[in-house]
């Protein structure tokens, strides 16, 4: 299939030794009162349980009450922080941090090799090229020129195959909504008007005729960062003509679907169509494009697994499937009659996930061993040809390339090894450091370990711990524990220059790998999703415990975090066991259960949630973990930054603003309960490197001093 060009971000960091200067945490904070956010009698009738829901009107965000709530609550958070004494030393050791040149892997395109390039603090990477290894370097396309704030962010680009034309996305605030503009690449003139309107989408070319994308009717009523988005589209659009002119290609009104995708096979014969009304399962479809007179064919018409079809050889197709196979297998069919009954296994299923890709004709099976990654080189006959030898143990990702390329470029990385670029020989198998982090930062200083802990029902679940070698076990150490836990996501390991803010305060980096992800195939995620729910929460209790009682840190000095299923993990945790955790950070997240698929595209996640209208049983499970519900009067919560940001329209800040409502109004004692509301800002992705930098001062400021550990200056 035509390949997207990905950005391959290098975290980097840098670590001097000099004398430290403490600065200690503020024993004199003083929290402004929390804003008077009004109570409405608004109630909702679940199977005959009445559900309260006073704060329903910060569900609309273009309010203007809605608008002076935020405000407002900006106000108190950044009265706070701003009282904290090291959060501008912890600001000026992360822009130090940041400030270097980062460059990504290349990837080839007609005559020029593109690649992405960061002086230090720009706000977004800009896209270079150049003629050849030795030709003269390029500005190709700077998305920092995109807006004068850096919050507009280059958000999808794809070539066409020869390499003359690109398509490329715009993000604006962060939303996903998106703009779509074509250039020619030899002189970069602007090919016909801009595309308007376009969500959930890739860039398909169909040779240089024109772009195959995908979107949803803009609502007309309300929000349109909140409004639900239910009818996905597939159209196409021919250069040089009018966007009102393009092709409804599959979906609509005879045929909806929450979500349809599309590419081309590499040879451009075949279209591929995915369809799906959950973030689980898929529909596929092929349509030879060869032949004028063809119409789609079925290759899978049902929902229930998820399938994609990696490549083709002719009329030969090669389908990654979880049929019959929940980690994963590949097969051959004939594109004539390429229903399931046909299929032959051509990689089959091992006890590890598989996550395949191709290049230089050969398949590289991408597996997960205990998180981390195994990589195997497969000729097209199914024939084991070898296991890639990678650096250590870690992530490695980009073992994709066209038919004809002869190496292909990857990276790896782990939570103590920046990314590192290698040049990987397709024939030999050998690899080479193409690009090696500039970073002075030596990881031998720090320890990073897989460990295993047991959870509530005595499932072993994995988890990797990273910290300074030398600090002492003893329940003193500054602790953030991480997990996701849902929608078939795994967290492998990654480096990631805010933390060594932590790392080198001495501090210990957690991360869970905990049911409902992805890291052990479709029954690890299955284990994790609707009335399975909990396991998820009582995995992330249970890895804290394990901290715990390792001595590791202590319930004074533990943190949590997670982001949007993250953030709901957060929430639920907090809510079930807030004596456990000192600090919580729930981010983006979905906090309201009951009412989470009414917003923009929510309703797909039902495969992992379920909703409180499928049954009265389902509605119950819900409301009892749902953390906006959960909260009770009275109770001491932890110190809790909740994030969020206005233009999140994959989940809507609704949820963060009602929960901060009610957290804010049941919680007794001293620990603050604060939200930050970031503008022109989204889900997370395209965030300018400004406002990044900006939110993980203010993160591990607040937890800090609400852990009262101080800060040692380093310079």
């Amino acid at each position: 299939m035509n390949k997207k060009l990905g950005i391959m971000l290098l975290a980097f960091g840098f670590i001097a030794c000099s004398q430290e200067h403490v600065i200690e945490s503020n024993d004199n904070m003083v929290l402004k009162p929390y804003p008077k956010t009004e109570k409405t009698d608004q109630k909702d009738d679940y199977f005959g349980t009445i559900v309260d829901d006073p704060y329903r009107w910060l569900e609309d965000d273009l309010s203007a009450e809605t608008k002076q709530w935020v405000t407002a609550q900006n106000e108190v958070t950044q009265d706070y922080l701003g009282q904290i004494p090291f959060r501008e030393a912890i600001h000026k050791r992360l822009e130090s941090l940041w400030n270097y040149e980062k460059e990504g892997a290349p990837i080839k395109e007609g005559d020029y090799i593109y690649f992405y390039k960061n002086d230090g603090l720009q706000n977004q990477y800009v896209l270079w090229r150049k003629k050849g290894e030795d030709g003269k370097e390029e500005v190709f396309l700077d998305p920092n020129k995109f807006s004068e704030d850096g919050t507009s962010s280059l958000a999808g680009i794809s070539f066409s195959k020869d390499g003359s034309l690109v398509a490329y996305q715009i993000s604006e605030g962060g939303s996903d909504w998106r703009k779509v503009v074509v250039l020619k690449t030899e002189d970069k003139s602007v090919v016909g008007d801009t595309l308007m309107d376009v969500k959930f989408s890739g860039l398909a070319w169909k040779a240089n005729e024109g772009i195959y994308y995908s979107s949803y009717d803009k609502p007309k009523e309300g929000s349109a960062l909140s409004a639900m988005t239910d009818q996905h589209k597939l159209f196409f659009h021919k250069l040089n003509t009018p966007q009102t002119d393009d092709e409804l290609v599959f979906g609509g009104p005879t045929m909806p679907r929450r979500y349809i995708g599309a590419g081309l096979t590499e040879d451009e014969r075949y279209l591929i169509v995915s369809a799906a009304n959950a973030t689980s399962g898929n529909e596929l479809y092929i349509k030879d494009l060869s032949s004028p007179d063809a119409g789609f064919v079925t290759v899978v018409g049902d929902m229930d697994k998820n399938h994609e079809i990696i490549d083709n050889d002719g009329s030969k197709l090669f389908i990654y499937t979880e049929l019959d196979a929940p980690n994963g297998r590949v097969v051959t069919v004939d594109a004539a009659t390429p229903q399931p009954e046909n299929w032959e296994t051509l990689i089959a299923e091992t006890e590890q996930a598989l996550s395949p890709t191709v290049g230089g004709g050969k398949i590289f099976a991408n597996y997960l061993k205990d998180a981390a990654s195994l990589i195997k080189q497969y000729d097209r006959n199914g024939k084991l040809e070898r296991e890639v030898e990678l650096p250590g143990i870690g992530s490695a990702g980009g073992f994709d390339a066209k038919l004809e390329d002869e190496d292909l470029y990857y990276s790896f990385t782990n939570y103590v090894n920046p990314v590192t670029i290698y040049r990987y020989d397709i024939a030999s198998g050998k690899s080479e450091i193409y690009k090696e982090s500039a970073i002075n930062f030596d990881p031998s200083n720090y320890e990073s370990k897989q460990v295993f802990f047991t959870s509530k029902d005595g499932t072993k679940i994995p988890m990797i711990v990273t910290y300074k070698k030398g600090i002492q076990l003893d329940g003193t150490n500054p602790t953030m524990l991480y997990g996701y836990g849902g929608f078939n996501i795994s967290l492998t390991p990654s480096f990631s220059t805010s933390n060594i803010i932590l790392l080198e305060q001495g501090g210990v980096y957690a991360v869970a790998n905990l049911r409902g992800g992805g890291e052990y195939g479709e029954r690890w995620h299955l284990a994790g999703t609707q009335m399975n729910k909990q396991n998820v929460f009582d995995d992330f209790i249970a890895a804290a415990e394990y901290l715990i009682d390792q001595q590791y840190t202590s319930p004074d000095k533990l943190a949590i975090a997670g982001g949007s299923n993250g953030g709901l993990l957060v929430g639920a945790s907090m809510t079930q066991r807030p004596e456990l955790f000192k600090v919580a950070f729930p981010a983006v997240g979905v906090l309201d259960m009951l009412r989470y698929h009414k917003f923009t595209a929510g309703a797909g996640w039902a495969f992992d949630y379920g909703t409180s209208e499928d049954s009265k049983e389902m509605f119950e499970y819900l409301y009892k973990y749902s953390p906006y519900h959960a909260l009770k009067p009275g109770t001491a919560y932890p110190s809790t930054m909740v994030t969020t940001a206005d233009h999140d329209d994959r989940v809507v800040p609704a949820h963060s603003f009602k929960f901060a409502a009610r957290l804010q109004e049941y919680h007794t004692g001293d620990n603050p309960v604060l939200i930050r509301i970031d503008t022109k800002a989204g889900h997370g992705a395209g965030k300018s490197t400004e406002m990044v930098i900006a939110e993980q001062t203010d993160k591990w400021a607040f937890m800090f001093q609400n852990m009262g550990v101080g800060y040692k200056e380093i310079e």
